[in-house]
């Protein structure tokens, strides 16, 4: 698992692992990223998240949709042919803190929390570069990341150009996506996401964007009886990326609903959540770029 073996990786049935990571998964994975056709997390790991992003490239692509990286998809993901590995030094921002010993568990005890920062450089680093910390540590064995100057090797996860502004947002309930579409109706970027749950599902119909903010302030009313969260006061919660809403929110036009950030990136799409529509930190922040006051914002349930 090195630089040079990623980066010349292409992707096969031998090639690929949906339980462990392997240079021509994380290859794959980083060249989705870049096109905005986002696979979450990136881990090496030929999953279900990966296999969301590599269909929706597909079919916005023009091509027989499959689980399988044929030659035509690969020789358009491929163009890009930038390395997907490459140095980073730690600069002394990354190890500044101040950080978290631990978070917290239960939102009752992350309201008194002066920031909701990250517990460690680590965790900072791999998020900075859409990776999980286990990828990440894999990549650098003996490195510490709580030293300035050191040297890693990191995700290189430099974007294709940003599309243009997004005209509609799509969430399918069913599949667990978001996808953006422009005045076209083609398909311009697409992210696994949480949506909903039993006891808090997402809403229906069409809603529009409010409001658009970047590390927000979480405020928990206790209207909404919330599993696990006994208070009957409502209470706020500072900014950071370790905030229930991670580092943005993109409010809809239904109460107490929007599209937002999470502090556990590795469980988009493998989790429940409280109505909303959660993404990693890093998707949440490129959907806020591409949309804006007034995009209209469809819940669909297909089951297709």
């Amino acid at each position: 698992m090195n630089a040079a073996a990623i980066n010349s990786a292409e992707p096969s049935k031998k090639t690929l692992s949906d339980t462990k990571p392997t240079p021509a998964g994380i290859r794959l994975q980083v060249l989705l990223d870049r096109a905005h056709f986002s696979p979450g997390e990136i881990d090496g790991k030929f999953g279900e998240n990966a296999k969301k992003a590599l269909r929706a490239y597909e079919k916005a692509q023009q091509l027989a949709t499959s689980d399988e990286v044929g030659t035509d998809v690969w020789a358009k993901l491929a163009s890009d042919d930038r390395p997907v590995i490459t140095s980073y030094a730690i600069s002394d921002k990354d190890v500044a803190g101040p950080f978290l010993r631990k978070l917290p568990a239960k939102m009752e005890a992350m309201k008194d929390l002066p920031k909701l920062a990250y517990t460690s450089a680590r965790e900072g680093l791999a998020e900075k570069f859409h990776m999980s910390e286990d990828l990440l540590s894999a990549l650098n064995p003996g490195r510490h990341f709580d030293r300035a100057g050191e040297t890693i090797a990191v995700i290189d996860t430099g974007a294709d150009q940003s599309p243009e502004k997004a005209a509609k947002v799509e969430v399918d309930k069913n599949r667990q996506t978001v996808q953006l579409f422009d005045k076209s109706n083609a398909l311009i970027g697409f992210y696994p996401a949480t949506v909903g749950s039993e006891e808090k599902p997402s809403p229906s119909g069409t809603l529009k964007v409010t409001e658009i903010d970047r590390n927000p302030t979480y405020r928990y009313n206790p209207d909404y009886h919330f599993k696990g969260v006994h208070s009957r006061k409502p209470f706020t919660i500072k900014p950071g990326p370790n905030n229930p809403v991670g580092t943005m929110w993109i409010n809809l036009s239904a109460d107490g609903y929007g599209i937002h950030g999470t502090p556990f990136p590795g469980r988009v799409s493998k989790s429940e959540s409280h109505g909303c529509i959660r993404l990693t930190n890093w998707d949440a922040e490129r959907v806020a770029e591409l949309v804006s006051k007034g995009t209209p914002v469809t819940f669909v349930d297909d089951t297709k």
